[in-house]
């Protein structure tokens, strides 16, 4: 007799928020969940590596600024690891971040702060068409914040990573 395994039901709001972080930042390469520490980690690609005293610059900006933005929005505590890793002639910038002190707005403040230092060297897959579409944008960024705010309630136990290739966002459990 043949026995059927019972396929576990994929957790939607995961699925939801990186699909949605990863349309509305087109900066991002990969977004990841990590149900272990309950964390999110955004990554960048680079086409070059950044020199050590750039990458420290920037890395110092964004945690000091990641801390005024908690320290301005009543969140203490947060758990913040920025790390840059290097393969041959392309680089990550990995941003870790505990879920349930993240938000929205501090998502939008990293990605104009690496835009704005790496925006040469920034892998950024455009979007096909150009002209934005604001209401599109503004029902993605309410996707975002639900979602955001249901990790901080359920918890998930999947550990996900959000990819984007070739003009598709594509969702695996790791």
């Amino acid at each position: 007799m043949k026995k059927f395994r019972k396929t576990k039901k994929p957790n939607m709001d995961g699925i939801n928020l990186l699909v949605s972080i990863l349309v509305c930042y087109p900066e991002l390469g990969t977004v990841s969940f990590e149900p272990k520490d309950e964390s999110l980690r955004l990554s960048f690609a680079f086409k070059g590596v950044p020199s050590g005293s750039e990458y420290e610059e920037v890395r110092n900006l964004l945690a000091e600024s990641i801390l005024a933005y908690h320290a301005l929005e009543g969140f203490f505590g947060a758990k913040t690891n920025i790390t840059l890793e290097a393969q041959g002639n392309t680089s990550f910038l990995h941003i870790s971040r505990d879920v349930h002190t993240l938000s929205r707005g501090e998502i939008d403040l990293i990605t104009a702060l690496i835009r704005e230092h790496f925006g040469e060297i920034l892998i950024m897959e455009l979007a096909n068409n150009e002209s934005s579409d604001i209401e599109l944008e503004t029902a993605q960024a309410e996707v975002i914040d639900h979602m955001i705010g249901n990790l901080k309630i359920n918890r998930v136990t999947d550990r996900m990573i959000g990819v984007r290739e070739e003009g598709r966002v594509m969702v695996f459990n790791k």
